[in-house]
């Protein structure tokens, strides 16, 4: 039984004529009578009375009729659903963000997608960037903001590098043992420094942790484990310092003190799992965060701290 037979079906039924019916469906009258017979023999029943004057519906094509009509109206239900997803009326995208970026650079990409985009449902997840990445490759994410891990670990990833970072040292302001002024800190700086820390899993720990190491020391914490917002207020409270994003740092209130080049930085990505193709909502939010940059770049606006990464 095809769609097309059914067409024709309701035509002949609502026309009460075969030729009628072929005028309205923009047909030859002999080939719509022909798929009419084609579905008589898929059914095992007739369905139309033939005569020379006016077609009228057996007991069988009665029957059809409501039933047919249904099919009809919800096929074209269906293609109504999906063109509307396809041209972003509807649908959804679950997309992934450190808590560092959720507070600085999601809120205004988000609002230019939400504002071309209104009927597209928004859902937002935030976690460090090895949790995220997992939750891709699970395909519990349609698109994350990350720090991407190094080449050759973790899952297959689809990553666009979006922002270079220089990461900053913030204090509570008048916190004993701080670089004055106008002078740069350094790694070596926080040698024997108790440090506030975030929890395992946030790159910016194993950043922090990489560059003391490098330098020749391991870390010393007052206080770790803490989420964005747990370390931004234990280091209010002066239980110590914190090495932060840029980004997060100028809207904290806190003492702020950048490294001496080359200091710590990190690389900001957009990604996807690779092995699993973008809806057409998540590919437009990918798209929405590349020209929120480019523009931003354009007007000089991009966050304090931050440069385009080279295509």
């Amino acid at each position: 039984m095809q769609l097309q037979q059914l067409r024709y079906f309701v035509a002949v039924a609502e026309t009460g004529h075969f030729t009628r019916a072929a005028e309205r469906m923009l047909v030859a009258q002999p080939s719509l009578s022909q798929q009419i017979r084609s579905l008589e023999r898929e059914l095992g029943a007739e369905l139309v009375h033939r005569s020379r004057g006016a077609s009228t519906l057996t007991d069988a094509g009665q029957a059809l009729l409501p039933l047919a009509r249904r099919i009809l109206a919800d096929t074209e239900s269906a293609r109504r659903a999906v063109q509307e997803v396809v041209r972003l009326r509807r649908g959804r995208v679950r997309l992934g963000a450190t808590p560092s970026l959720c507070v600085s650079l999601v809120p205004d990409v988000l609002r230019a997608y939400r504002s071309r985009h209104p009927g597209v449902e928004l859902q937002v997840r935030e976690g460090g960037s090895r949790d995220l990445v997992a939750l891709l490759a699970q395909g519990a994410l349609d698109l994350a903001l990350i720090i991407p891990p190094p080449a050759g670990q973790g899952p297959p990833l689809t990553v666009t590098e979006l922002l270079h970072e220089d990461l900053v040292l913030v204090a509570a302001p008048g916190l004993p043992g701080m670089p004055g002024p106008g002078r740069a800190a350094r790694i070596e700086d926080l040698r024997g420094r108790p440090l506030v820390m975030f929890r395992e899993g946030y790159d910016l720990r194993e950043t922090t942790v990489s560059a003391c190491r490098a330098a020749g020391f391991e870390p010393e914490f007052a206080v770790e484990g803490g989420e964005m917002d747990a370390v931004l207020g234990f280091v209010a409270a002066g239980l110590g310092p914190a090495v932060l994003p840029g980004m997060v740092a100028a809207r904290s209130g806190l003492a702020v003190t950048p490294f001496a080049g080359p200091g710590p930085g990190r690389t900001i990505a957009v990604a996807h799992g690779a092995e699993l193709p973008l809806t057409h909502a998540a590919a437009a939010l990918r798209e929405t965060v590349l020209h929120h940059l480019a523009d931003a770049d354009r007007a000089g606006a991009l966050p304090p701290g931050t440069r385009l990464a080279a295509p």
